[in-house]
Protein backbone atom coordinates (compact mmCIF):
# COMPACT_ATOMS: atom_id res chain seq x y z
CA UNK A 1 0.00 0.00 0.00
CA UNK A 2 1.25 3.44 -0.85
CA UNK A 3 1.84 5.93 1.89
CA UNK A 4 -0.84 8.53 2.36
CA UNK A 5 0.13 11.81 0.77
CA UNK A 6 0.07 14.75 3.13
CA UNK A 7 -1.27 18.10 2.05
CA UNK A 8 1.10 21.08 2.41
CA UNK A 9 -1.80 23.01 4.00
CA UNK A 10 -2.63 20.31 6.54
CA UNK A 11 -0.89 20.31 9.90
CA UNK A 12 -0.60 17.35 12.22
CA UNK A 13 -0.31 19.68 15.20
CA UNK A 14 -3.80 20.03 16.75
CA UNK A 15 -2.98 23.51 18.08
CA UNK A 16 -1.98 24.78 14.64
CA UNK A 17 -5.10 23.19 13.14
CA UNK A 18 -7.18 25.01 15.79
CA UNK A 19 -5.50 28.29 14.86
CA UNK A 20 -6.32 27.72 11.20
CA UNK A 21 -9.97 27.12 12.15
CA UNK A 22 -10.09 30.40 14.09
CA UNK A 23 -8.52 32.20 11.15
CA UNK A 24 -11.25 30.71 8.93
CA UNK A 25 -13.94 32.16 11.17
CA UNK A 26 -12.22 35.53 11.09
CA UNK A 27 -11.90 35.48 7.30
CA UNK A 28 -15.59 34.65 6.88
CA UNK A 29 -16.57 37.45 9.27
CA UNK A 30 -14.42 40.05 7.50
CA UNK A 31 -15.46 39.13 3.96
CA UNK A 32 -19.11 38.12 4.34
CA UNK A 33 -21.69 40.68 5.41
CA UNK A 34 -24.21 37.95 6.25
CA UNK A 35 -21.72 36.34 8.62
CA UNK A 36 -21.40 39.60 10.53
CA UNK A 37 -25.18 39.81 10.79
CA UNK A 38 -25.36 36.20 11.98
CA UNK A 39 -22.74 36.61 14.70
CA UNK A 40 -24.20 39.84 16.05
CA UNK A 41 -27.60 38.16 16.05
CA UNK A 42 -26.15 35.24 18.01
CA UNK A 43 -24.88 37.67 20.64
CA UNK A 44 -28.28 39.37 20.91
CA UNK A 45 -30.19 36.07 21.10
CA UNK A 46 -27.89 34.56 23.73
CA UNK A 47 -28.05 37.72 25.82
CA UNK A 48 -31.86 37.76 25.62
CA UNK A 49 -32.02 34.10 26.61
CA UNK A 50 -29.74 34.74 29.58
CA UNK A 51 -31.72 37.76 30.76
CA UNK A 52 -34.98 35.82 30.51
CA UNK A 53 -33.39 32.83 32.26
CA UNK A 54 -34.58 30.37 29.64
CA UNK A 55 -34.60 26.72 30.78
CA UNK A 56 -31.75 24.39 29.87
CA UNK A 57 -33.41 22.63 26.94
CA UNK A 58 -34.64 25.84 25.32
CA UNK A 59 -31.23 27.47 25.70
CA UNK A 60 -29.55 24.46 24.13
CA UNK A 61 -31.96 24.57 21.20
CA UNK A 62 -31.21 28.27 20.65
CA UNK A 63 -27.46 27.68 20.72
CA UNK A 64 -27.75 24.75 18.33
CA UNK A 65 -29.95 26.69 15.89
CA UNK A 66 -27.63 29.70 15.96
CA UNK A 67 -24.56 27.52 15.45
CA UNK A 68 -26.25 25.80 12.50
CA UNK A 69 -26.68 29.15 10.74
CA UNK A 70 -23.04 30.10 11.29
CA UNK A 71 -21.86 26.69 10.08
CA UNK A 72 -24.02 26.90 6.95
CA UNK A 73 -22.68 30.39 6.17
CA UNK A 74 -19.09 29.20 6.51
CA UNK A 75 -19.71 26.18 4.26
CA UNK A 76 -21.35 28.49 1.73
CA UNK A 77 -18.29 30.76 1.80
CA UNK A 78 -15.96 27.79 1.33
CA UNK A 79 -17.96 26.49 -1.63
CA UNK A 80 -17.97 29.91 -3.26
CA UNK A 81 -14.20 30.19 -2.82
CA UNK A 82 -13.60 26.76 -4.36
CA UNK A 83 -15.90 27.46 -7.31
CA UNK A 84 -14.21 30.81 -7.98
CA UNK A 85 -10.82 29.13 -7.78
CA UNK A 86 -11.76 26.46 -10.32
CA UNK A 87 -13.33 28.72 -12.92
CA UNK A 88 -13.74 32.41 -13.66
CA UNK A 89 -16.31 31.83 -16.42
CA UNK A 90 -20.02 31.26 -16.13
CA UNK A 91 -20.95 27.60 -15.88
CA UNK A 92 -24.36 26.12 -14.94
CA UNK A 93 -22.75 23.64 -12.52
CA UNK A 94 -20.93 26.45 -10.74
CA UNK A 95 -24.18 28.40 -10.45
CA UNK A 96 -26.01 25.38 -9.06
CA UNK A 97 -23.28 24.78 -6.48
CA UNK A 98 -23.47 28.36 -5.24
CA UNK A 99 -27.29 28.42 -5.32
CA UNK A 100 -27.57 25.18 -3.34
CA UNK A 101 -25.09 26.43 -0.73
CA UNK A 102 -26.98 29.72 -0.43
CA UNK A 103 -30.22 27.76 -0.10
CA UNK A 104 -28.76 25.82 2.81
CA UNK A 105 -27.97 29.11 4.56
CA UNK A 106 -31.51 30.36 3.93
CA UNK A 107 -33.10 27.21 5.33
CA UNK A 108 -30.92 27.29 8.45
CA UNK A 109 -31.69 31.00 8.99
CA UNK A 110 -35.45 30.46 8.63
CA UNK A 111 -35.24 27.49 10.97
CA UNK A 112 -33.39 29.58 13.56
CA UNK A 113 -35.96 32.37 13.28
CA UNK A 114 -38.85 29.94 13.75
CA UNK A 115 -37.17 28.22 16.69
CA UNK A 116 -36.36 31.56 18.32
CA UNK A 117 -39.93 32.77 17.87
CA UNK A 118 -41.38 29.61 19.37
CA UNK A 119 -39.00 29.63 22.34
CA UNK A 120 -39.33 33.30 23.26
CA UNK A 121 -43.07 33.65 22.61
CA UNK A 122 -43.90 30.45 24.47
CA UNK A 123 -42.15 31.61 27.63
CA UNK A 124 -42.86 35.31 27.42
CA UNK A 125 -45.54 35.37 30.09
CA UNK A 126 -45.05 37.99 32.78
CA UNK A 127 -45.45 35.75 35.83
CA UNK A 128 -43.17 33.05 34.42
CA UNK A 129 -40.52 35.54 33.39
CA UNK A 130 -40.61 37.21 36.79
CA UNK A 131 -40.18 33.95 38.66
CA UNK A 132 -37.31 32.81 36.46
CA UNK A 133 -35.50 36.14 36.74
CA UNK A 134 -35.66 35.99 40.53
CA UNK A 135 -34.00 32.59 40.63
CA UNK A 136 -30.22 32.43 41.22
CA UNK A 137 -27.91 31.67 38.29
CA UNK A 138 -27.76 28.01 37.36
CA UNK A 139 -25.03 26.01 35.65
CA UNK A 140 -26.88 26.54 32.36
CA UNK A 141 -26.74 30.32 32.83
CA UNK A 142 -23.05 30.28 33.72
CA UNK A 143 -22.05 28.06 30.79
CA UNK A 144 -24.19 30.04 28.34
CA UNK A 145 -22.77 33.32 29.62
CA UNK A 146 -19.23 31.97 29.21
CA UNK A 147 -20.08 30.95 25.63
CA UNK A 148 -21.42 34.45 24.97
CA UNK A 149 -18.24 35.95 26.40
CA UNK A 150 -16.10 33.85 24.07
CA UNK A 151 -18.17 34.98 21.08
CA UNK A 152 -17.77 38.63 22.12
CA UNK A 153 -14.02 38.18 22.57
CA UNK A 154 -13.75 36.55 19.15
CA UNK A 155 -15.67 39.41 17.55
CA UNK A 156 -13.42 41.92 19.30
CA UNK A 157 -10.30 40.14 18.08
CA UNK A 158 -11.62 40.09 14.51
CA UNK A 159 -12.66 43.74 14.51
CA UNK A 160 -9.36 44.87 16.01
CA UNK A 161 -7.20 42.39 14.17
CA UNK A 162 -3.61 43.29 13.38
CA UNK A 163 -2.19 40.04 12.06
CA UNK A 164 -3.11 36.57 13.35
CA UNK A 165 -6.16 36.18 15.58
CA UNK A 166 -4.21 33.77 17.78
CA UNK A 167 -1.38 36.23 18.43
CA UNK A 168 -2.69 38.78 20.88
CA UNK A 169 -5.59 40.83 19.65
CA UNK A 170 -7.71 43.78 20.68
CA UNK A 171 -9.07 41.80 23.66
CA UNK A 172 -7.28 39.40 25.97
CA UNK A 173 -9.36 36.22 26.02
CA UNK A 174 -7.50 34.77 29.00
CA UNK A 175 -8.12 37.90 31.06
CA UNK A 176 -11.77 38.00 30.04
CA UNK A 177 -12.36 34.37 31.09
CA UNK A 178 -10.38 34.80 34.31
CA UNK A 179 -12.31 37.88 35.42
CA UNK A 180 -15.64 36.35 34.39
CA UNK A 181 -14.95 33.29 36.55
CA UNK A 182 -13.76 35.56 39.37
CA UNK A 183 -16.99 37.58 39.22
CA UNK A 184 -19.05 34.38 39.07
CA UNK A 185 -17.31 33.07 42.19
CA UNK A 186 -17.68 36.41 43.94
CA UNK A 187 -21.39 36.72 43.27
CA UNK A 188 -22.08 33.10 44.15
CA UNK A 189 -19.97 32.96 47.31
CA UNK A 190 -21.24 36.25 48.79
CA UNK A 191 -18.05 36.58 50.83
CA UNK A 192 -15.69 39.52 50.42
CA UNK A 193 -12.69 37.33 51.24
CA UNK A 194 -13.55 34.80 48.52
CA UNK A 195 -14.30 37.64 46.10
CA UNK A 196 -10.96 39.30 46.85
CA UNK A 197 -9.01 36.07 46.38
CA UNK A 198 -10.80 35.33 43.10
CA UNK A 199 -10.05 38.80 41.77
CA UNK A 200 -6.40 38.50 42.82
CA UNK A 201 -6.08 35.25 40.88
CA UNK A 202 -7.71 36.88 37.83
CA UNK A 203 -5.32 39.81 38.14
CA UNK A 204 -2.35 37.42 38.19
CA UNK A 205 -3.61 35.81 34.98
CA UNK A 206 -3.90 39.24 33.37
CA UNK A 207 -0.43 40.22 34.59
CA UNK A 208 1.08 37.08 33.05
CA UNK A 209 -0.34 38.05 29.64
CA UNK A 210 1.29 41.49 29.87
CA UNK A 211 4.61 40.18 31.16
CA UNK A 212 4.66 37.56 28.42
CA UNK A 213 4.22 40.38 25.90
CA UNK A 214 1.21 38.57 24.45
CA UNK A 215 -1.15 41.44 25.18
CA UNK A 216 -0.79 45.08 26.06
CA UNK A 217 -2.12 46.52 29.30
CA UNK A 218 -4.97 48.11 27.37
CA UNK A 219 -6.00 44.78 25.82
CA UNK A 220 -5.94 43.07 29.21
CA UNK A 221 -8.03 45.80 30.82
CA UNK A 222 -10.49 45.68 27.91
CA UNK A 223 -10.99 41.95 28.41
CA UNK A 224 -11.44 42.38 32.16
CA UNK A 225 -13.98 45.21 31.78
CA UNK A 226 -16.03 43.29 29.21
CA UNK A 227 -16.07 40.19 31.41
CA UNK A 228 -17.08 42.04 34.56
CA UNK A 229 -19.75 44.03 32.73
CA UNK A 230 -21.22 40.87 31.20
CA UNK A 231 -21.24 39.07 34.55
CA UNK A 232 -23.05 41.97 36.21
CA UNK A 233 -25.60 42.15 33.38
CA UNK A 234 -26.27 38.40 33.37
CA UNK A 235 -26.26 37.76 37.12
CA UNK A 236 -27.81 40.91 38.61
CA UNK A 237 -29.82 42.70 35.91
CA UNK A 238 -32.56 40.01 35.70
CA UNK A 239 -33.32 40.49 39.41
CA UNK A 240 -33.60 44.24 38.89
CA UNK A 241 -35.94 43.77 35.93
CA UNK A 242 -38.02 41.24 37.89
CA UNK A 243 -38.49 43.82 40.65
CA UNK A 244 -39.87 46.32 38.14
CA UNK A 245 -42.34 43.89 36.55
CA UNK A 246 -45.94 44.08 37.80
Amino acid sequence: MSAQRSSPWRSRNPLIAFRHAIEGIGHTFRTQRNMRVHLFTVVAVLLAGLLLRLPRVEMAVLVFSAALVVIAEMINTAIEAVVDMITDHYHPAAKYAKDVAAGAVLISAVNAAVVGGIVFLSYFQSYLVKERMKSPPTVTVIVSALLLLLVIVLLGKILGQKGSLMKGGAISGHSAVAFFLAMTISIGARSWIVALLALVLATLVAQSRVEGKIHTLREVITGAVIAMALSVIVFTLPKVIAGLLP
